[in-house]
């Protein structure tokens, strides 16, 4: 009954922030407007992330009791949130944002007394300590997470339905598994419900489109990481192993490690803005963006499906992590040569579907 009261609760504070907030960004001119590689229609409000992020502060204040490390947390998210609403109402540059990034994961391993220091068995010869290491591993960690989620966000839905499953995927593990603040997932999933409603225009939310903005996808990106830290490298009980974290999180981890690679052979630089995403590929091979999100959660739900698994049924870490290398290896060669493919079935396929039409119209 209490879980359902905390569910209904977060669920209705998003729901209401969303009403409070729009009136305000369309005022304020917190929008995005259409440009060459932003091909909606009209000026968008950008508020998803900020209305995500008062009902799940909302949330915690009325069913958690105020712990440092959730204090500290709730600090650093508001310090990303703002980051975020800055750079969507001007654009701020690349190093301004690693720099407050850097910052944040600092406050946030100092606050939290946790960093990534065990990275597990994953070579088969026992457990990895980086010891002080770990501290410049985890702020490169938690700027590659904010990122990852920040750049798979270019479809309606997508951040959001990444965000869902990696969050239900932790919400599994954490129960099964006994880990701590497990109703913290839950309250994300819940406050991320509304937002997806009005983005995809369903559920009578048509021509009421939001987006989530840098705002949202940093502050999910900066929820994630901080929620598998606590999973995996806790003093007392983990909830599951490092390695897991990267099946639960693998789809905006590898579209971000692929793209920065590509941009690297190119001698471009790895924050650079393009229209090379997984999506991308999707939609330039002959999807619509309906059909691309539905397949990239497929394959979201599949590759988080087999972390739990293979944590649930005790898979050897140095095998999942090799089972993991081999995909990701497979995805960027699929990515690599998806251009080919999407050419050649423009070129021919799809060219010779057109000529049908036109021949019976």
């Amino acid at each position: 009954m209490w879980i359902c009261m905390v569910i209904f609760f977060a669920f209705l504070a998003s729901y209401c922030s969303i009403f409070m907030i729009k009136p305000v960004a369309e005022k304020v001119g917190l929008v995005d407007t259409p440009c060459n590689r932003k091909r909606h229609v009209g000026a968008i409000p950008l508020i998803g992330g900020v209305s995500i992020f008062f009902a799940v502060l909302i949330s915690i204040i009325v069913f958690l009791p105020m712990e440092r490390r959730l204090v500290v947390y709730l600090i650093c998210a508001a310090a990303i949130v703002l980051l975020g609403v800055i750079d969507d109402y001007r654009q701020l540059g690349v190093k301004v944002r690693l720099c407050v990034q850097s910052i944040v994961a600092l406050l946030m391993m100092w606050g939290s007394e946790t960093y990534i220091h065990n990275l597990g068995n994953v070579f088969g010869f026992g457990g990895i300590e980086l010891g002080y290491w770990g501290i410049p591993f985890t702020v490169v960690a938690v700027i590659a997470a904010i990122n990852a989620f920040n750049m798979i966000d270019g479809i309606d839905g997508l951040a959001g339905a990444m965000s869902i499953i990696t969050f239900a995927a932790i919400l599994v593990l954490m129960i099964i598994n006994g880990g701590e603040l497990s109703v913290l997932p839950l309250i994300i999933i819940a406050t991320i419900v509304p937002y997806l409603a009005f983005n995809l225009g369903v559920l009578g939310h048509k021509n009421r489109k939001i987006f989530m903005g840098d705002a949202g996808s940093m502050f999910i990106g900066l929820s994630v990481i901080w929620l598998l830290m606590i999973a995996t490298q806790s003093s007392t009980s983990n909830a599951f192993s490092p390695v897991t974290a990267l099946w639960i999180i693998s789809i905006p981890l590898m579209d971000m490690m692929a793209i920065i690679i590509r941009r690297i052979k190119k001698r471009q630089s790895p924050f650079m803005a393009d229209r090379d995403h997984l999506h991308h590929v999707f939609m330039r091979i002959g999807f619509s963006s309906r059909k691309a999100l539905a397949s990239i959660s497929f394959f979201a739900i599949i590759f988080a499906a087999i972390g739990v698994l293979g944590e649930l049924i005790g898979v050897p870490e140095y095998l999942m992590l090799a089972l993991f290398i081999i995909v990701f290896i497979s995805y960027s060669a699929c990515i690599q040569h998806a251009w080919k493919v999407a050419r050649f079935l423009r070129k021919y396929i799809f060219k010779k579907q057109v000529a049908r039409i036109r021949k019976y119209e």
